[in-house]
């Protein structure tokens, strides 16, 4: 039975919020309504509550309203093989969805890592599962770092081990069409050629660039951010125009964390980038840069939700256009580091349902960047109402909403300016 409880308001928000610097927005429209369809029982699943457009000042603050995807993990290993170690995560924003590139040892029966893609309309649901590059030359091809640039063409930058010295370099694999890379059909094998060089940093030759190789394309030119454990404490960049040849820029942020992401936005017409950092460690870390040569001091960004993603070894972010919507790690719960996970976590706007008798209900966690679960009594329906806040998690956004909510119901969520 379709159990309509839409609610309609025009709410003016005139409170500035002068202790968090963030002006609630001028004047929304708030609509919740239930629509057809099937939550699990006990449960209520709440959709439209993605983060908007990249807004700075949260970051600056620190005030991030992150939700755990409730599959945890998100995403694991193909059980073909007996080799099941998942980790390295590198999304792109394609026009069906998103295309997710990873490392892993996927169901595999040797412990080479090697690169593959799945393709997702809203990291609900998953397909095409399959791999692109494999190790070839190598022992392992790992830790990628992909995009697609204006003309429609992909591009990976991958950890490649070992090198003629037994250190780790980055290699580039070009595709026009996402199916042959470097003019092979996939899975594409990995060759000595494909490795990367930098002119101009003294201490590439010995290099150990393991995990660390952040590719980002801009003004025609493709932008390296890398580490090199044999010269750890700094995250340096590098510039090509053709992807095989850089030349060192220099360093941009002097921090002992290992960069797995850079991405860039625009807001009020200027350029903001955003870095994800790791260290195989219980957390992970972030900075901001105007320019994208200096960086910021990197701030906290989450810690691990339990034993079962204790060490966290890789970091990809989710966007959508100009919306960073959340982001995806590698995990796993022992120091050894070859049993990990990919994990998901959504930046997303804060809701409450307060029920009559006063009690508060949050989200349980997110299914995916736009949706979220709420526990409810099974038997019974609850009446109350709504709170709504931004992706900061305390900006309220207009008044209270009244609702009733039954135990397996869907209901969306609208804020129209």
């Amino acid at each position: 039975m379709f159990f309509n409880t839409s609610a309609k308001f025009v709410l003016v928000c005139t409170v500035l919020v002068v202790a968090l610097g963030v002006e609630c927005m001028a004047e929304s429209k708030l609509d919740i309504q239930r629509i057809n369809g099937q939550a699990e029982l006990g449960t209520i699943e709440l959709h439209g509550v993605a983060a908007n457009e990249f807004d700075p000042k949260i970051w600056e603050r620190g005030a991030l309203n992150f939700v755990p995807d409730v599959r945890q993990p998100l995403l694991e290993p193909r059980k073909g093989g007996v080799c099941r170690n998942i980790y390295a995560p590198s999304a792109v924003d394609i026009p069906s969805g998103w295309r997710l590139f990873y490392g892993a040892w996927d169901g595999v029966d040797t412990m080479n890592d090697r690169i593959y893609s799945v393709f997702t309309p809203n990291f609900v649901d998953f397909y095409d599962r399959q791999m692109e590059i494999d190790h070839g030359d190598f022992i392992h091809v790992c830790n990628v770092s992909a995009i697609k640039i204006p003309d429609g063409g992909w591009r990976l930058m991958c950890t490649c081990y070992p090198t003629d010295n037994d250190r780790n370099k980055p290699g580039f694999f070009i595709s026009s069409d996402g199916k042959m890379w470097n003019g092979s059909i996939a899975p594409y094998k990995a060759k000595k050629s494909d490795l990367i060089t930098i002119e101009g940093y003294d201490k590439f030759a010995d290099a150990d660039i393991n995990g660390m190789n952040v590719i980002l394309y801009e003004d025609g030119v493709y932008r390296l951010y890398f580490n090199n454990f044999r010269d750890f404490g700094h995250v340096y960049r590098a510039t090509s125009k053709d992807g095989k040849k850089f030349d060192f820029d220099g360093p941009v942020l002097d921090f002992s964390a290992v960069v797995n992401d850079v991405k860039k936005f625009s807001v009020d017409g200027k350029p903001w980038y955003l870095m994800g950092l790791h260290m195989n460690r219980d957390r992970l870390w972030y900075s901001l840069s105007k320019d994208g040569m200096t960086f910021g001091s990197a701030h906290e960004l989450a810690k691990n939700l339990g034993e079962k993603d204790r060490y966290i070894v890789a970091i990809g972010w989710v966007t959508k256009g100009n919306r960073l919507l959340g982001f995806l790690y590698g995990a796993g719960e022992v120091p050894t580091l070859e049993r990990n996970r990919i994990w998901g976590r959504w930046l997303q706007k804060r809701i409450v349902f307060v029920s009559n008798d006063a009690t508060r209900y949050e989200a349980a966690g997110a299914l995916g960047p736009n949706r979220q679960i709420f526990v409810v009594p099974r038997e019974r329906v609850l009446e109350g109402h709504f709170e709504v806040y931004s992706e900061d998690g305390v900006t309220r956004i207009g008044g209270d909403i009244p609702a009733k909510l039954q135990s397996g119901g869907v209901y969306v969520l609208t804020i129209a300016p």
